[in-house]
């Protein structure tokens, strides 16, 4: 009996916790925005895939130069 008296207190002492920390990040505004993540994430995709695309462009120029020559010695 005495471990259930134990197991409630833990439980009720976690809940309190759990509690106390949801206002204070409440309070900060940390759930004030709810959309934005989510369609942020689409647009950095997006600009990431874009840099890759340009990135991949330079390399190539500079590859391709070194891959002609490379070709004719063969």
């Amino acid at each position: 009996m005495d471990i259930l008296y134990l197991m409630i207190l833990c439980s009720v002492s976690l809940a309190a916790v759990f509690l106390v920390v949801f206002i204070v990040y409440a309070r900060k505004g940390q759930f004030e925005d709810d959309e934005s993540p989510a369609v942020r994430i689409l647009f950095d995709s997006e600009i990431i895939t874009e840099k890759e695309e340009t990135g991949n462009k330079e390399s190539d120029n500079e590859k391709g130069e070194n891959n002609k020559i490379e070709e004719k010695s063969e």
